[in-house]
């Protein structure tokens, strides 16, 4: 598998870019994958709700919730989501939560 360069040290990712390991993950590493994968320069609380949702859901679940789920939890519109995600609730916001890439997801 490859490796991203993360503050000196390596980081095990999927050929997609995907955290490899879901439990390294941690709020720096967010920030990181935000700006490197979709040019966010800085995440704000909405972007924080919508990836502490995800990743709390995951946790417990083993599985990404439904976009659905994510816009009724968070009380945010799925236009908005896609505004704060370019690539997507799915790809872009579980990347940079530290999930692995979910189901269905191109």
């Amino acid at each position: 598998m490859p490796f991203v360069d993360f503050n000196g040290s390596k980081l095990e990712v999927n050929e997609e870019g995907f955290l490899a390991n879901p439990s390294e993950w941690k709020k720096e590493i967010a920030e990181f994958f935000a700006l490197k994968e979709e040019g966010i320069e800085k995440l704000s609380d909405d972007h924080w709700a919508v990836i502490n949702y995800i990743r709390d859901y995951y946790m417990e679940k083993d599985i990404a919730p439904m976009v659905r789920k994510i816009c009724k939890n968070t009380g945010l519109k799925l236009k908005y989501i896609y505004e704060l995600f370019p690539s997507g609730p799915a790809k872009g916001a579980a990347k940079i939560a530290g999930l692995p890439k979910p189901d269905g997801c191109v």
